[in-house]
C-alpha cells in the first residue's frame, strides 16, 4: 500500500514537472492596449462623441439641479404668504422634480445607463478590430500567451522584447510617428 502511494506521489510530481517544463517553453507575450487604443484614430473619434454626450446630459443634469434650487428658493421667499395647502402643493412639485433629476442621472449616468451603454456601442466595433489584429499577430508569433500590460494583471516586469504593441498597429495598419 505505502508502495503504491509512493508511486502515485512520484508520478504526480513528475506530472508536475512536464507540465511546468512545457509551459515554460511556451512563447508569450504582451501588448499595451491603452497604448493601441490612444493610438488608433478612431479611438479619438469615438472619445470626442463620447465627450460631447457627456457634455449635454450633464449641462441637462445641472438644468435639472438648477430648477430644483430656483422652485425651493422661490417656496421660501413666498413661505409667509402661502397657505399650508398651497406650501404643501409646491414642496410635493419640489420633490417630484428632484425624483425625477435624480431619475435622469441614473438613467442616463448609472449602472448600464445610458452612456455606458453608447460607450459599448461605440467601443464595440474597435474593440473587435483590435481583438483579430491580437488575434492574427498572436497566431502569426506563435504565442501561446499574450498578456495585457494595461489590465495590470499582475505583471511585474516586462521585457520590452516581448511587447507585441507595434506588431498589433501594424496589423491594423497604424504607423507609429
Amino acid at each position: 500500500m505505502e508502495k503504491s502511494l509512493n508511486l502515485l506521489i512520484l508520478s504526480g510530481i513528475l506530472v508536475l514537472t512536464m507540465g511546468v517544463q512545457q509551459a515554460s517553453a511556451q512563447k508569450w507575450g504582451y501588448i499595451d492596449s491603452e497604448y493601441i487604443l490612444n493610438k488608433h484614430p478612431d479611438y479619438k473619434l469615438v472619445q470626442n462623441e463620447l465627450e460631447a454626450l457627456n457634455a449635454a446630459w450633464k449641462k441637462e443634469a445641472q438644468n435639472l439641479e438648477r430648477e430644483v434650487k430656483e422652485m425651493l428658493s422661490n417656496l421660501k421667499a413666498e413661505e409667509v404668504l402661502l397657505t399650508e395647502e398651497m406650501y404643501q402643493e409646491r414642496m410635493a412639485a419640489i420633490e417630484e422634480k428632484q425624483k425625477s433629476a435624480v431619475a435622469f442621472n441614473n438613467r442616463v449616468f448609472g449602472i448600464n445607463g445610458q452612456y455606458y451603454q453608447k460607450q459599448t456601442e461605440l467601443l464595440q466595433p474597435l474593440q473587435s478590430k483590435i481583438f483579430d489584429a491580437i488575434d492574427r499577430v498572436a497566431k502569426r508569433n506563435g504565442l501561446a500567451a499574450l498578456h495585457d500590460k494595461a489590465a495590470n494583471m499582475g505583471l511585474i516586469y516586462t521585457d520590452p522584447r516581448h511587447d507585441y504593441s507595434e506588431f498589433v498597429l501594424e496589423e491594423l495598419g497604424i504607423e507609429n510617428k
